[in-house]
């Protein structure tokens, strides 16, 4: 007599696990096999994950339906790579179902899924179901996901979305009982209503400083007493930048998506202005924490990072944002792996000259300068302050000027003027790239200028890189002016955006 064959079933549904804005390919394997009645999970799964089993065995009794009384293994392929969230509930639950025969096993293997589950069987939203829905469309896989982020998913392009409101409409779908409409695209995010720059009286410095930054994504600082208009000028700093490049859009968008923060599904198309307060930590800036997300630096990439009251962000936190502003990019290193996000931003830092405000000021003199300076000033380190390509004070207007000054001119021709001196950098570096990315070697000055700057970098003292970041900056200066050739007068205004703060000698 034969010995009876053991029972033995195996399925496969595919999902993906985040490294950055990366979607790194995970198989879900689920056997169903003869044995002590029991569910396990391996392959590196995090508490998220681990968790998922009681999840998911709930919204199966939510349906009617109960896990086999036998040995129920799933593996989280390939084994060595850390699984962390929510969105592993969905491929749980549908490999289970598959290797149960509720639902096609070979069905399953043509779809990606992610997706959180209720105990009731609904589909929660998850975070990174944009750079999951393009990894799906690499690997010519369809993509499974909740309701709610159909629109976000459909952005992928040509590939086969089911957004399901919960288990039971997907398996009434693979069943042929009902048909999951393919959703819309979600459309593209509404943009704020920025400040306009007229509110702004004077300050033709301040305002001057601003329109470079804005034209040549150059690093800004702006020094001054409380009150100054320091805050006002930097809130009007997004409303003088365009939009994004369609591609810069996408990378943008992949960022909030991975960090949950894309609202409906919607891509950005305005560069992100970013504001933490200076109580945030060098996790919470550069990135880190328990399941290394994306930090400030990543949210404001191609966009705005304003660091308000820079002297009071904690020495590391601000330390850590030298890599970022050289490289474009952020690595946070961990036991498990290393994680690359990326972080072009453009960084706009506000301060007081010391720690009362008042350095300089007769009326209100400063009764501890310029020690009070010294200290205030030092919590910056040198090579952060040498990152910075203007610094501009900003001295508060008088109360004639407040009452009877004219409006400061709007931002809409001011924005033009950036937007034609974006063109230009365009044409010359590619879409998307700025002068503050340019070669300082592929600048050429007349030699004029040549010689003003060899002057100025033996007299200033200035770095290699702060001699290259002069220079970035006077290219912006004559895209501004419509000139081809980097003039002395381009030249002598950018370095006098480069001094010492007050205080520094």
């Amino acid at each position: 007599m034969s010995a009876r064959r053991p029972f033995h079933v195996m399925a496969t549904v595919n999902t993906f696990a985040f490294a950055g804005i990366e979607a790194v390919p995970v198989e879900v394997q689920v056997q169903i096999s003869a044995g002590t009645p029991a569910l396990l999970l391996v392959g590196l799964a995090d508490k998220a994950v681990a968790e998922a089993k009681e999840r998911v065995r709930a919204a199966l009794a939510a349906m009617g339906l109960s896990l086999p009384p036998r040995r129920v293994l799933i593996n989280l392929r390939p084994a060595d790579l850390l699984k962390e969230g929510s969105h592993f509930d969905l491929p749980l639950a549908l490999g289970l179902l598959a290797a149960m025969d509720v639902l096609p096993r070979e069905q399953m293997r043509e779809y990606a899924a992610l997706g959180e589950l209720s105990l009731d069987g609904s589909l929660t939203p998850v975070a990174g179901v944009l750079p999951a829905a393009l990894g799906a469309s690499a690997r010519d896989l369809g993509l499974i996901c909740p309701a709610a982020q159909g629109g976000e998913a459909a952005w992928a392009g040509r590939i086969t979305v089911l957004a399901a409101p919960d288990l039971l409409a997907l398996i009434n779908h693979f069943r042929g009982r009902q048909v999951l409409s393919p959703p819309d695209t979600a459309g593209l995010a509404e943009a704020a209503r920025d400040p306009d720059l007229a509110d702004v009286k004077g300050m033709e410095m301040p305002r001057r400083a601003l329109e470079i930054a804005a034209a040549g994504r150059h690093n800004l600082l702006l020094v001054g007493p409380p009150g100054a208009g320091k805050s006002m000028l930097a809130a009007r700093l997004p409303g003088l930048l365009p939009d994004l490049a369609p591609e810069a859009a996408l990378e943008v968008s992949m960022v909030h998506s991975v960090a949950g923060l894309l609202a409906g599904g919607r891509l950005l198309k305005r560069p992100p202005f970013r504001e933490p307060h200076h109580s945030a930590s060098q996790a919470a800036l550069s990135g880190g924490g328990h399941r290394a997300r994306p930090g400030e630096v990543s949210l404001a990439h191609r966009g705005v990072l304003f660091l308000d009251e820079l002297p009071e962000f904690p020495r590391p936190a601000l330390d850590s944002l030298r890599q970022p502003m050289e490289t474009g990019r952020t690595t946070v290193s961990r036991a498990t792996a290393h994680v690359t996000y990326p972080a072009r931003f453009q960084l706009v830092a506000a301060m007081n000259p010391c720690r009362c405000g008042w350095l300089g000021d007769a009326a209100q003199a400063c009764g501890r300068a310029p020690r009070c300076a010294e200290d205030y000033q030092s919590r910056v380190s040198g090579p952060v302050l040498d990152r910075i390509d203007l610094t501009v004070a900003v001295q508060p207007a008088s109360a004639a000027e407040l009452a009877h000054a004219p409006p400061g001119e709007p931002s809409a021709p001011v924005a033009a003027r950036v937007a034609a001196a974006r063109a230009r950098q365009a044409a010359r570096l590619g879409p998307s790239v700025t002068n503050a990315e340019a070669d300082g070697a592929t600048i050429r000055p007349t030699p004029e200028a040549q010689r003003l700057l060899e002057q100025a970098m033996e007299r200033l003292r200035l770095s290699p890189r702060g001699y290259t970041r002069v220079l970035r900056v006077a290219r912006t200066i004559a895209d501004l002016a419509g000139e081809e050739m980097v003039g002395r007068v381009h030249v002598a205004e950018a370095l006098s955006f480069r001094h010492r703060l007050p205080g520094r000698g």
